[in-house]
């Protein structure tokens, strides 16, 4: 189906094909993170939340974004680093990519644009905002970047 996020085939940090369409009947939690960030600290609750609730039915993907301030300047093998030293996470990361702007990966411009995802138009305002996508790949929330991953809503809607 055209408007879930299954459709995706992207490239994990690694350098490896990660085919979205692997990831039907869980939820998704996708977020754009950044090492030098305020809200860097974000990494700590998702690899909590991924550690709780990351087994048969949810997942987060983090895809590290440059595109404020340029707070993602590493490279990849930096990122890695840097994410497993500091926060010990364990959560897919993909490789670096633009969620906004005129370089806007492809999984992006779905999440933000109604006229692909079917649900909503939104914008990345900043670094972790955090898009919820249901079991069958279909955008259904987009959290602030402020809001805490393991904020009640998002604890909520994991859980229902």
């Amino acid at each position: 189906m055209n408007n879930t996020i299954h459709q995706f085939t992207v490239q994990s940090i690694s350098g490896a094909d990660f085919d979205l369409g692997s990831l039907k009947g869980k939820k998704v939690m996708i977020v754009n993170t950044a090492s030098k960030c305020g809200l860097t600290p974000q990494y700590k609750q998702l690899q909590a939340l991924y550690e709780k609730y990351g087994q048969d039915n949810f997942t987060i993907i983090g895809f590290p974004a440059n595109n404020f301030l340029s707070q993602e300047p590493g490279t990849e093998e930096e990122i890695v680093n840097f994410c497993e030293v500091n926060f010990g996470v364990t959560f897919p990361l993909m490789s670096k990519i633009d969620v906004i702007g005129e370089d806007i990966h492809p999984v992006y411009e779905f999440l933000t644009n109604k006229n692909k995802n079917g649900v909503m138009d939104s914008k990345v305002t900043w670094n972790f905002q955090k898009f919820l996508i249901n079991e069958e790949g279909v955008v259904e929330k987009m959290i602030d970047p402020r809001t805490l991953p393991d904020d009640p809503e998002v604890i909520e809607w994991i859980t229902k």
